[in-house]
């Protein structure tokens, strides 16, 4: 509900604070003490179009905040998760609307659009009025209205989920029908074209695989010849090294004789023959290790080169050739299966169609029954509003044919307002003050069905009195058992039905400026204001003595 309302320099407010209650509260003051405006502030809290013209006169800025507080599973909880908003504790909107004309919206003081906070308005307070074109005239609105009074919400949310599961079977029929004939356009070319993959066979990671291999193998072809060379050199017909082992064994047969000019020599040449015989073996065991086939060296590039020509070929990288060959064949599978494959699914698609046509027409069945019996509480309510010879109809058209995510009908709320009169929308046939009963009418027989916390009623007891008045009052009081109802009348059989009531009047602040002030009355000054209601500017005895009864009657 409704908690408190802040308002700053809007209009004719210059500083009001008020705090509400549960139940039913009246707004009542003399014509032009600022009503309108207090209506107009909470609007604009919950989302209105803004207007530079709503500043108080000399000021920068206008500010209105309402807090409310509601349950911790109240939809506007959700709403406010979807939308990163921060919904711990009361829900507070504020909006700030500057004299240049622009505004700015905050939920919880977190920045926000305007689109969210009315969304959050929306959810939060309705205002019903003789003007009001957000109240229950959406024909939008009337369908999940019908829902919500004959308890077919379940029954909604299957017809919309079987519509999501038939349109997807019918996406999918047409998607594969699509995959036929683009296949079967450029048969020839895939048959071809799988048959040269399926021959490559390329896998993942080969590329870099064979690059790797043949980088290796060109190195070793290069180091090869190195390593040959030199082990011929050391192991050849031309190797030093018999004749140094010759040289090495004559100079030690005469290392005996002169041991002081041929030991180190012959020391040194033994170490340098063994060095090279070391160096040849070496030489040999790397040559093993470097063996190649020229023919692996050639095949791995032709491999390589056939791979990276296909890639050129169908303009995919060499890793998703696999993924082509794969793909292509799945598209030649589709064709030449393809007709099995489709009938499956267009028989899954009939089957999924009778299953939604079959629970919206259900769903459709049990919504006429609805709309019967909410015409019919509604028309209860008529005569005592003054309304004994007008009808609440439902227009109601089925077309099977007309498949969406609601079903399969067409609502929306009309009304006769006397016999032999066309019926017609309520908003197009109905006057203001027709059109603020039919609201009210429909408001009592939906009770809290389908409705905000908070139900604001801007005089929709304008030009009515005595016991059209008292009805009134009576319906708003049976609201307020449910919802929190605050009620902008002129009647005093409503005002007297009230838990709370506020006096709205203007007083001077300074010689040229006036301000609009709003106070919580209490019984006596009730009795007061409701005997002003009753007999005008002068208040007489007789006039207080039946405002004191109608306060006597309404609580009892």
């Amino acid at each position: 509900m409704l908690a408190t309302l802040s308002i700053r320099d809007i209009v004719l407010i210059d500083r009001l604070d008020l705090d509400f209650s549960s139940g039913m509260s009246v707004l009542t003051g003399e014509t032009g003490a600022g009503k309108s405006i207090l209506l107009d502030s909470l609007s604009l809290a919950l989302g209105a179009r803004g207007d530079a013209g709503l500043v108080r006169h000399g000021e920068a800025q206008g500010q209105v905040t309402a807090v409310f507080d509601v349950v911790a599973a109240h939809p506007v909880r959700a709403l406010l998760k979807e939308n990163d908003v921060q919904d711990e504790g009361d829900i507070i909107l504020r909006r700030i609307q500057t004299s240049d004309g622009r505004t700015r919206a905050f939920i919880n003081d977190q920045p926000v659009s305007a689109g969210l906070m009315r969304q959050a308005g929306a959810l939060l307070v309705e205002i019903h009025g003789q003007h009001d074109d957000r109240a229950l005239v959406d024909p939008d609105s009337h369908r999940e209205l019908i829902d919500v009074f004959g308890g077919l919400s379940a029954d909604a949310t299957a017809v919309a989920k079987a519509y999501t599961a038939f349109r997807a079977a019918e996406k999918a029929v047409s998607d594969h029908e699509q995959r036929i004939e683009a296949a079967r356009n450029e048969a020839d070319y895939l048959r071809a074209s799988v048959a040269e993959l399926s021959k490559l066979k390329p896998e993942r990671g080969e590329e870099e695989d064979l690059a790797n291999r043949r980088t290796d193998m060109m190195k070793v072809e290069k180091i090869a010849g190195d390593l040959n060379e030199a082990f011929e050199t050391l192991n050849g017909t031309a190797s030093p090294i018999p004749e140094l082992a010759s040289l090495l064994r004559r100079l030690e047969r005469k290392a005996d004789d002169v041991p002081h000019l041929l030991g180190q020599p012959v020391r040194s040449l033994s170490e340098a023959l063994d060095l090279l015989e070391e160096t040849r073996g070496g030489l040999e065991s790397a040559l093993r290790q470097t063996e190649y086939d020229p023919h692996e060296l050639e095949s791995v590039e032709e491999r390589l080169f056939a791979l990276r020509a296909a890639s050129r070929k169908y303009s995919v990288p060499v890793d998703e050739l696999a993924v082509l060959c794969e793909r292509m064949a799945g598209d030649l599978s589709d064709l030449d299966a393809g007709e099995d494959k489709l009938a499956a699914l267009v028989n899954s698609a009939a089957k999924a169609k009778q299953d939604y046509d079959r629970k919206a027409a259900g769903l459709s069945q049990k919504r006429q029954k609805s709309a019967q019996a909410l015409a019919k509480a509604v028309e209860a309510e008529l005569p005592d509003l003054k309304l004994e010879r007008a009808r609440f109809i439902v227009d109601f058209k089925s077309d099977p044919e007309s498949r969406g995510r609601t079903g399969i009908d067409q609502l929306e709320f009309h009304v006769q307002t006397n016999p032999g009169t066309r019926p017609g929308p309520m908003m197009k046939v109905a006057s203001g003050g027709e059109l603020s009963r039919f609201l009210l009418a429909l408001k009592v027989s939906l009770a809290d069905k389908g409705s905000a916390p908070t139900l604001v009623f801007d005089e929709i007891d304008t030009g009515v009195g005595g016991a059209v008045a008292e009805a009134i009052g009576l319906r708003l009081a049976r609201l307020a058992s449910s919802v929190q109802v605050l009620t902008v009348t002129h009647a005093p059989q409503v005002a007297a039905r009230a838990a709370g009531h506020f006096l709205i009047a203007k007083e001077a602040t300074k010689p040229d400026r006036v301000a609009t002030r709003v106070q919580r009355i209490d019984e006596g000054h009730r009795k007061e204001e409701i005997a002003r209601m009753l007999a005008g500017s002068v208040i007489t005895e007789e006039a207080r003595a039946a405002a004191g009864r109608l306060l006597t009657e309404t609580a009892g």
